[in-house]
Order: C-alpha cells, then structure tokens, then sequence
C-alpha cells in the first residue's frame, strides 16, 4: 500500500499533510515529478523525477501504481485511466474519483479545453481554499483508516 502523487501541480499544503500522515501511519509515500521537489526525504518517502514532456510524470504513476495504492492527482484523465483499472484516486480537494464522477469530470475538461481552444472561457479552478484543505485531509485519514484495517 503505497500514496502516489501527482506532484507537479499538487498544492504544498497538501504534499505536507500527505507527508505528515505517511510519517504518522509508516505509509509509503512517493512523489512523482518532472522538477526537483523541496520535500523531506525518509525511508517511506521517496521522489521519483520524471523527463519533461506531456503525460510523463501521468504515465510513470500509471505503470507503476498497484491495486491498494491511493493516487493524489488533479489530472482527471489520469483519474479516469486509474478508476478504470480499480485504482483510487483522490484529487487535492479531497474528492474522491469514482467510475460515475470521473466520466462527467473528464467530458466537461475536455469541453472547457475545447471552449478555451476557441477563446470562448479563460481561466482555470477556483483558488485553492482551507475548505479544501480540510476536505482533503479528511479524505486521507479516511482512506488512511480503511486502508490500515
């Protein structure tokens, strides 16, 4: 049972509560990066940097993640591609992916990937709030409690 994260675009709040809970509950933790990431090294945690490109860091964790592991990501294909597989995935506001989520998920990504193509919408997610911050630390000790059982 291992924590992936998608690290690139991770928020810090969230890699240092992720950091925290595999310190508290001896979970394996690895980063998964294209740059170096400032992040404290233990024997449970180790950071994996990837060669620039698209979908490097996406296809390293795909190829690597295991039935019980639980992957922190905001890219929804990369949600969508682990669901399919049976694999949990968790974005940074605490939401979990689900075979039903992640298909309106990646539909309305790639609308608004379309409409922004065209110059219709700009912009991205809302910013990241300590809302969110509570929703994904509660997600991770639940996860972390069923996961431990």
């Amino acid at each position: 049972m291992t924590i992936w994260i998608d690290a690139d675009a991770c928020p810090v709040a969230v890699r240092e509560m992720v950091l925290r809970a595999s310190t508290r509950t001896q979970t394996p933790l690895v980063f998964v990066a294209n740059s170096p990431l400032p992040v404290r090294r233990t024997p449970l945690v180790k950071t994996v940097q990837v060669s620039q490109g698209f979908d490097v860091a996406d296809n390293y964790i795909s190829q690597h993640v295991e039935l019980n592991d639980l992957v922190v990501t905001q890219d929804i294909p990369l949600a969508a591609e682990l669901v399919e597989k049976g694999i949990i995935a968790l974005n940074p506001r605490g939401e979990l992916y689900t075979p039903d989520n992640v298909r309106q998920r990646l539909a309305m990504r790639n609308m608004a990937e379309e409409l922004r193509s065209i110059g219709q919408i700009s912009g991205g997610p809302s910013k990241f709030s300590d809302k969110d911050k509570q929703n994904f630390a509660n997600s991770l000790d639940k996860w972390l409690q069923k996961a431990k059982r």
